[in-house]
């Protein structure tokens, strides 16, 4: 295992396994659950990998793979409004190299692997589990898409264990978005710094520890607001509006009684 990534080969994979691939240069991965013979489910904005619903799209559509402009005789195409499809493996890694997330890793190797979205505290339910969440909301949705509150990664994570960021109504972030948060939110408080030291190295180990305690502090495994709720539950909790997708809360010095609030 790397610390960036764990790469595997395609005859390594087993139904239920995490897997992504990066995308333009390391930019953002796209995640999704194999389910077996050649497919994998995961779930886009209306088929597209990355959407924030604003004009953000037009650099991160552009700096995406390139598609073949010939449908593919095995993939089924997302239903009208539906975000969650079904892809060959091909179609989801688009010429990219195959990674597979890992769970249940050690504190030490999380705050090793310095990029967020490759690994989880959390353990993994049985693989059957994991297959029957995928398909279940391939044909019930999982929810409106956006890259910064629910996304594919979320997605995967909830597959996976069965996990959601709950607090009063609220669902919760991936650790992909905690790190493109999480940066410049440790940039921003190293450089206040400069009020009472012009010490550069203090700085940047300042910049490192927030960081690393913003992910480790939200990891899906760490926090304490999450519950376990069915993939039948979810949809219709979210069909009836008692989950809500809401703008991102973050604290830098995360509690019990003030939690970091990173929800979808």
């Amino acid at each position: 295992m790397g610390l960036l990534s764990n790469r595997v080969q395609r005859e390594s994979l087993k139904p239920g396994d995490h897997i992504y691939s990066w995308r333009a240069v390391y930019t953002y991965a796209h995640h999704g659950i194999y389910v077996g013979d050649d497919k994998v489910i995961h779930f886009t904005r209306r088929g597209q990998e990355v959407g924030t619903g604003t004009v953000l799209d037009v650099l991160l559509i552009s700096s995406g793979p390139t598609r073949s402009h010939q449908p593919c005789s095995t993939c089924t195409p997302p239903e009208e409004g539906q975000g969650v499809m079904s892809s060959c493996l091909n179609c989801f890694l688009s010429g990219g190299v195959l990674y597979r997330f890992e769970y249940a890793v050690t504190p030490a190797l999380f705050i090793a692997k310095a990029r967020g979205g490759t690994c989880t505290l959390a353990a993994s339910d049985p693989d059957d589990a994991v297959v029957h969440r995928a398909k279940y909301l391939l044909e019930n949705g999982f929810g409106c898409y956006n890259v910064f509150k629910n996304n594919c990664e979320d997605f995967a994570i909830y597959c996976k264990t069965g996990l959601l960021v709950v607090e009063q109504g609220t669902i919760g972030q991936s650790g992909q978005a905690v790190s493109i948060i999480g940066g410049p939110l440790a940039a921003v408080l190293s450089t206040s710094l400069l009020l009472v030291t012009t010490n550069v190295y203090g700085m940047a180990a300042t910049a490192v520890a927030v960081y690393c305690a913003s992910r480790y502090a939200a990891d899906i495994g760490m926090r304490w607001d999450v519950v376990k709720i069915s993939a039948e539950d979810m949809t219709r909790r979210l069909a009836t509006g008692l989950l809500q997708v809401v703008e991102p809360q973050i604290s830098a010095t995360p509690a019990r009684g003030s939690p970091l609030l990173l929800t979808q």
